[in-house]
């Protein structure tokens, strides 16, 4: 059993996986409406609540899976990237669980993590394949040959889908957290009343910093235009980016089989649109595509772990830890 813990950002996760790829548990304890208020996540207020809830969360998990501490064999955690204040919570809570039973513990790339997120469950997706991940921070396609790692293809230049999201849906009036909010308005609207930018800075690139300042204008010089019209049309764009570099690279590639993690993984047109792809195409539930210790969990099976004492030295690193 590998109890993983995820601290990366806002979300206090825990989650228990077996050898095999089953989720035992998978608790998230979402801070979203409380940083609503702000329009974005504050990360000292993000660390502050991480320290109150991850004991209780790592019980929760434990007690869902049916199991105690001492049934657990490996301890996982996230140790970057991301906020750094609230990953040392999660890095400092497992190596505390990990020493006090003299447990191996593995720390994760949160990217790998969600890479090896379709393969979790009873019909993991198998290498090689390509893999899209699409969120707040990060947007990019790797090969994955093997489980326990994988090489970059593309990756954004500027900012992450996630971010285009929600930056979009900020201006066009839209709650916290904004990518879900704008994908509800843009069923109501119609995709093709507006043309935006799709830059191609490469191959396999990508771009989106100009899609948010093309927004920006068209809000000022139109000002009446439908804002249902506006997401629609501006959804598609980043669909229509993420589709292009995907069905480029799955060509370039000779692959087969595609799989999608990210907290973007979760709109309804990307869903819809990697499913008209020629390729066998893997989506992971909504709760694996946002921030989870399930993958993180998982992740760690493919992973060397460090024997105690190696890790009590382990720190957080904010930046990509590959």
């Amino acid at each position: 059993m590998i109890l993983g813990l995820e601290t990366s950002c806002d979300d206090t996760c825990a989650a228990v996986v077996t050898d095999g790829g089953e989720i035992r548990s998978n608790v998230i304890a979402s801070q979203g409406l409380l940083h609503a208020r702000y329009g974005g996540v504050v990360p000292e207020i993000a660390s502050r609540h991480h320290l109150e809830l991850v004991n209780a969360v790592t019980a929760d998990a434990l007690e869902r899976a049916g199991l105690r501490l001492a049934d657990v064999s490996t301890v996982a955690v996230t140790r970057g990237p991301g906020l750094i204040g609230a990953l040392l919570v999660g890095v400092s809570s497992a190596k505390a669980l990990a020493a006090s039973r003299r447990l191996p513990l593995v720390p994760v790339d949160h990217l790998h993590g969600h890479v090896t997120a379709s393969m979790l469950g009873p019909h993991p997706i198998e290498p090689p394949f390509l893999c899209l991940v699409a969120s707040g921070g990060h947007t990019f396609l790797a090969r994955v040959d093997e489980p326990g790692a994988y090489t970059v293809l593309g990756q954004t230049l500027d900012d992450a889908a996630g971010e285009a999201f929600d930056k979009g849906a900020r201006l066009l009036g839209l709650g916290y957290p904004g990518g879900p909010a704008l994908d509800r308005l843009a069923r109501e609207g119609d995709p093709e009343a507006h043309s935006f930018p799709r830059s191609a800075p490469g191959e396999l690139d990508f771009s989106f910093s100009g899609l948010k300042t093309s927004l920006l204008y068209r809000l000022r010089d139109e000002p009446q235009a439908s804002r249902a019209d506006l997401a629609a049309s501006y959804q598609r764009a980043i669909v229509a980016a993420l589709t292009d570099r995907v069905r480029k690279a799955l060509e370039r590639e000779g692959l087969e089989r595609l799989a999608i993690g990210g907290g973007v993984a979760a709109n309804s047109e990307l869903r819809s649109a990697m499913g008209e792809l020629e390729a066998a195409v893997w989506v992971p539930p909504v709760e694996l595509c946002t921030d989870n210790a399930a993958m993180i969990a998982g992740a760690a099976r493919f992973l060397d772990p460090l024997p105690y004492p190696d890790y009590l030295a382990l720190d957080a690193s904010a930046r990509l830890v590959g």
